[in-house]
């Protein structure tokens, strides 16, 4: 079995990442690829997708990550995402306001699907009245479900079909969520370098480690019942990169100093903390940030 295994949400969609409309995308193509990457199961799921004309159909596959979706917030509930998160904007923001930023404050999340991260954040986040929230998604399904749940409970935040990196106001924070190990070689370099806009990133992502796909094989078919999610779910914990590699990106990319947060040391590190973050501000922020972040700046990874 290769090293580098595919997501099948990677492959039966795809967007033009100017205009964000959705491309055919072809079901034996597909198929294919995961056939000649030893992938048979995948492939067997795919090739049960509808299509016309060899075709995937395009809200088949929507409605079939939508429910992945709902799976995988469940997944975030239970490692308290939203807090792991909130825990690192909140000296980030006062940095931020300490250099003198003009408000609003902007952070935008990367692929946000369902909006969980942004949702959390605006009810419970306590970030200030100077802060906007904007999450981003070229998943029309996705996003249109994440504004029904935020309307649902009145709470303030922006959820847009659109290309975070190419926003009329663009962010001051960008994070992320499970979505690094989508990347790799010089798209991973775009994502970052798409950044550089920005003053910080905290991109959130599955701890590289042995241990990895073995504790998240089993928590997915334990916790899990779409078969997308399962699949998925395990592959993503095989695709997860070492530190050192985002790290390199990272700073090639933008030019931040960046260090990693909670990144294992060893494997009862990696068991007792299944994702870790790769955090970056612009130079001038990072003294503040370390200020500001209190206990938490000793677990912090070294800058070099």
């Amino acid at each position: 079995m290769p090293s580098d295994l595919l997501e099948i949400s990677d492959l039966i969609v795809d967007y033009d990442v100017a205009t964000l409309q959705p491309r055919p995308v072809s079901r034996e193509a597909v198929v294919a690829r995961l056939m000649a990457n030893g992938q048979r199961s995948a492939a067997r799921f795919v090739q049960r997708l509808p299509a016309s004309n060899d075709t995937l159909d395009f809200e088949a596959c929507s409605l079939a990550l939508l429910r992945s979706h709902i799976e995988l917030q469940r997944l975030s509930e239970e490692f308290l995402q939203a807090d792991r998160i909130r825990c690192v904007l909140l000296p980030l923001l006062q940095a931020l306001r300490d250099s003198g930023v003009k408000p609003p404050l902007r952070i935008v999340d990367v692929g946000c699907g369902l909006g969980y991260a942004v949702r959390s954040l605006a009810a419970h986040g306590r970030l200030g009245r100077d802060v906007e929230i904007i999450g981003c998604d070229m998943n029309v399904t996705l996003i249109e479900n994440a504004r029904r749940l935020a309307e649902e409970e009145s709470l303030s935040c922006e959820l847009r079909v659109a290309n975070a990196f190419q926003l009329e106001q663009p962010g001051h924070i960008y994070i992320s969520t499970g979505v690094l190990h989508h990347f790799r070689g010089n798209d991973l370099s775009a994502f970052f370098a798409g950044q550089r806009q920005g003053h910080a990133f905290v991109h959130y992502d599955i701890q590289h480690s042995v241990l990895s796909p073995w504790g998240s094989w089993m928590f997915h078919q334990a916790r899990m019942r779409e078969p997308l999610a399962r699949h998925d779910g395990v592959v993503s914990a095989r695709r997860a990169h070492p530190t050192q590699t985002l790290l390199s990106a990272a700073r090639a990319a933008t030019g931040f100093t960046c260090a990693s947060l909670d990144g294992a040391r060893n494997l009862l590190g990696a068991m007792l903390r299944p994702m870790s973050a790769t955090v970056g501000t612009r130079a001038e922020l990072w003294e503040p940030l370390q200020r500001h972040l209190g206990p938490l700046r000793a677990r912090l990874g070294p800058t070099s």
